[in-house]
C-alpha cells in the first residue's frame, strides 16, 4: 500500500518512532517525570506499538539497559573518581591557573578547542567526555566564564573525531567495507574537521554565553593557595595519563610488530577501562598519598564521586533501552526503505540515510554502519570516492543528537542544564557539525573530479 509514493509500512513505522520521541520529552519536560522511569515506559510502549513480540520487549529492554552500562559504567566510575581526585588535591586548580596563563582568558575556548581535537583522535567519545570534562569544570571555575561557552568548542571537536576519522568505530568499520584507504580517509577527514570544529566550537559558543549551568557538585574543588597546590608537571601529566596511554598503547597496535601472547597483553592493557584503573591508581599516589592524604580519604571521595554520578548511570542506561528496542523492531530498515531510491548525489544521500537512522535509533555508531550497509554496493561500483562516502556517512550519523541518544544525557546531566538548553546547545552543535561535514566532503569532491 502506497501513500502518496510512500510504502505504508516505512511511513507509519517513522510515525511512531515520532511519537515515541514526542511523548519521552513530554514526560520528562512537562510531567516532571523521572528520567529514567520516563524511558522504560516510552521504550515498552514504543516496543509494543512497533510490532515487537510482548515477551520479547522485556528482553529487548534489559539488553538495552546491559549493553550501554557494560560499555559505560566502568569508564564513567573510574572516570568520576579520577575527576574527583584531579579536582579535590588542587591538581584541576593548578591546570587551569597555567591555561589561563598561557592563553589568556579571551582565547580559553580556542585551547578547549585543540585539547579537544588532539585528545580525541585516539580516545573514544565517552572515554574523552569522562576525561576532559572535569578540567572544563575546572577551567570554569577558575575564570568564572559560563560552562557551557568553554565546553561546547571541546565537545565539539569531540564529536568531529568521533564521526570523522579513523580510528573511530565507526569510520574504521566502514573504511574496508567500501574498501577505502585509511590514510587518504584520515588525511580528507582532518581537511573537512578543522574548519568544521572552528565554526561548531569556537565560533559556535559565542552564541552560549547566556545559557545557565551549574555543574556537578563532584568537580567543584574548595579553592587552595599556590603552596597547596601540586606541581603544574604532576597535576598536568597525571590528569591526562589515561590520553597518554591510550595514544601510546594506540600506536604500538598499529605498528604491527606484536603477536601471539605480547599481542594479547597489548590489547589488554590498551582497553580503556584497564587504561583508566591504572591511572586512577597511580593518580591515587602522585595526587593523593604523595600530597598528604590518607587513603582512608581518598576511598571516601572516590564514594562520593560514584554516588554523584549514579543518576547520570541510569539516564545512559535508560537511552540504551530506547535505542535497542528501536533497533529490534526494525526501524533501521525501515526507514532506509523511505529514502534509498530517492535521485540525489551519492554523498548527499549517504547522509541522509545514516542522518534519519541517527535520528530514529540514537546510536552514531549503528547509524553509520547501517547506511554503509545499504550504499556498499553503489560505492563499490565506482560511482563515488569511497573515502569521501565514508566521511559522508559519518557526518550524517552525528546529526541532530537528541533524547534517544546517550551522549545527549550525559552533557545535560554533567552541565545540569534544562532539555531546552541542552537542545538549543547540544542538539544544534551536533546538527551544525553534520551539516558541515557533508558541505566539506562535497566540495572536496568536487576539488578533486
Amino acid at each position: 500500500m502506497l501513500i502518496s509514493g510512500i510504502s505504508y509500512l516505512p511511513f507509519m513505522t517513522l510515525l511512531i518512532v515520532v511519537a515515541a520521541i514526542a511523548l519521552l520529552i513530554v514526560l520528562i519536560s512537562w510531567a516532571k517525570f523521572n528520567t529514567f522511569l520516563a524511558f522504560l515506559i516510552v521504550s515498552i510502549l514504543a516496543g509494543i506499538c512497533l510490532g515487537i513480540p510482548p515477551e520479547s520487549i522485556a528482553q529487548s529492554v534489559q539488553k538495552g539497559i546491559g549493553d550501554m552500562l557494560g560499555s559505560l559504567v566502568v569508564i564513567i566510575v573510574l572516570g568520576a573518581m579520577l575527576g574527583k581526585l584531579v579536582a579535590e588535591s588542587g591538581a584541576a586548580q593548578k591546570i587551569a591557573n597555567t591555561l589561563i596563563k598561557l592563553f589568556g582568558k579571551k582565547h580559553l575556548t580556542w585551547a578547549m578547542m585543540l585539547t579537544g581535537f588532539i585528545v580525541g583522535i585516539p580516545l573514544f567519545y565517552n572515554v574523552g567526555f569522562v576525561l576532559l570534562v572535569p578540567l572544563v569544570f575546572s577551567v570554569v571555575y577558575q575564570t568564572k566564564l559560563p560552562a557551557v561557552y568553554v565546553g561546547m568548542p571541546l565537545l565539539a571537536a569531540l564529536s568531529v573525531t568521533h564521526g570523522f576519522l579513523p580510528p573511530h568505530p565507526s569510520p574504521t568499520a566502514i573504511i574496508p567495507l567500501f574498501k577505502a584507504d585509511l590514510g587518504i580517509t584520515l588525511l580528507y577527514g582532518l581537511i573537512i574537521a578543522i574548519p568544521t570544529i572552528i565554526i561548531a566550537g569556537p565560533i559556535f559558543a559565542r552564541r552560549l554565553r547566556n545559557i545557565p549551568s551549574e555543574p556537578l557538585e563532584t568537580f567543584r574543588p574548595a579553592p587552595k593557595t599556590d603552596e597547596q597546590l601540586p606541581g603544574a608537571a604532576n597535576s598536568i601529566l597525571t590528569s591526562l595519563l589515561p590520553v597518554l596511554l591510550l595514544i601510546f598503547t594506540t600506536v604500538l597496535l598499529l605498528s604491527e610488530n606484536f603477536e601471539g601472547t605480547k599481542l594479547s597483553w597489548l590489547r589488554f592493557g590498551a582497553d580503556p577501562a584497564i587504561v583508566m584503573l591504572i591511572s586512577l591508581l597511580i593518580a591515587t599516589y602522585t595526587l593523593g598519598i604523595k600530597q598528604g592524604m590518607k587513603i582512608s580519604v581518598i576511598m571516601n571521595k572516590y564514594s562520593d564521586a560514584v554516588r554523584d554520578v549514579a543518576l547520570i548511570l541510569l539516564v545512559v542506561s535508560g537511552a540504551g533501552a530506547l535505542k535497542q528496542v528501536l533497533m529490534d523492531s526494525g526501524v533501521s530498515d525501515s526507514i532506509a526503505a523511505l529514502i534509498s531510491d530517492w535521485p540525489v548525489h551519492p554523498l548527499v544521500l549517504g547522509w541522509v540515510l545514516a542522518a534519519f537512522i541517527r535520528v530514529c535509533v540514537g546510536s552514531a555508531t549503528v547509524a553509520g554502519l547501517t547506511a554503509a550497509g545499504i550504499l556498499a554496493p553503489l560505492v563499490l561500483s565506482g560511482a563515488v570516492d569511497p573515502n569521501l562516502m565514508v566521511i559522508s556517512i559519518g557526518a550524517g550519523s552525528l546529526f541532530f543528537s537528541h533524547v534517544n541518544d546517550a551522549g545527549f544525557w550525559m552533557y545535560k546531566e554533567y552541565f545540569n542544564l534544562s532539555m531546552k538548553d541542552t537542545f538549543l546547545s547540544w542538539s544544534v552543535m551536533e546538527t551544525i557539525v553534520s551539516v558541515l561535514g557533508l558541505l566539506g566532503a562535497l566540495a572536496v569532491s568536487a576539488f578533486i573530479r
